[in-house]
């Protein structure tokens, strides 16, 4: 789940009560910090050891993050940043040069697709950050890219083209072990946080929020009054908030 609030993005994490009919979705304390808004639904690996979020509407932005740990191991700017409100022409030119639904994760492990306006796909190792590039659709920008359940991709053109790829590789996991692997991590992310109490109606005060580097539990941010200019939008508005209530 996502939520906005004051310059951050809260990706949340739930464990699905199916005890109860309906289901319910009970909120974990884990949780990521992402700076601004304007992110698409986060996409897991197939194996579950990977979570990429793209968008931030600011900046066609691409993060991966480990999973169960939520260590970031890639971030990137796809183009050049979107210098923000209001959009001039050249800006939104820029921004709608990329599609906002271009990334997948592919059937080998650790491994991101972005398709590019170029036509171009790019595979990338998320641990390493070595890329390799694939000419799909010369001349067609690629609008959308998503992987298909037997490993493979559909590929969307900016001309109404759209094709079906499969990618060989002997290091390719069976659809079994991706299985066993995905659950041991959900199992192992259950086991290293807590529910957020029923009566938790003020949720920022039970999360403890992570951005894939630093750790924050909610007593830190209520007394945190310094953040640099190279800290991410929120930590500085929520430094700001903290100095200006202590200074009434």
């Amino acid at each position: 789940m996502l939520a906005s609030d004051q310059g951050a993005t809260h990706c949340l994490f739930a464990r699905v009560d199916q005890g109860t009919a309906p289901a319910v979705m009970r909120p974990l304390r884990r949780a990521l910090i992402l700076d601004c808004d304007g992110y698409e639904t986060p996409l897991f690996s197939a194996d579950g050891r990977h979570m990429a979020v793209c968008g931030n509407a600011y900046g066609n932005s691409v993060q991966v993050f480990e999973f169960p740990s939520l260590h970031r191991v890639m971030a990137t700017t796809l183009g050049d940043p979107n210098p923000g409100y209001p959009y001039p022409q050249e800006w939104l030119d820029q921004m709608t040069s990329w599609s906002r639904h271009n990334i997948a994760f592919g059937p080998q492990p650790g491994v991101l697709w972005i398709a590019t306006p170029a036509g171009v796909l790019v595979e990338v190792d998320v641990e390493t950050h070595h890329a390799t590039e694939h000419d799909v659709l010369t001349g067609s920008r690629l609008s959308a890219l998503a992987a298909t359940a037997s490993g493979g991709f559909v590929v969307a053109g900016s001309e109404g083209e759209l094709v079906l790829l499969s990618v060989l590789s002997d290091s390719t996991q069976s659809r079994p072990t991706s299985r066993d692997v995905s659950r041991a991590a959900a199992v192992a992310f259950l086991e290293a946080t807590a529910e957020v109490p029923d009566d938790g109606a003020d949720l920022e005060t039970h999360l403890v929020l992570t951005d894939g580097t630093r750790t924050w539990e909610a007593d830190d941010l209520a007394t945190v009054t310094t953040a640099g200019a190279t800290d991410p939008t929120w930590l500085q508005l929520q430094a700001a908030i903290n100095k200006a209530n202590r200074c009434r």
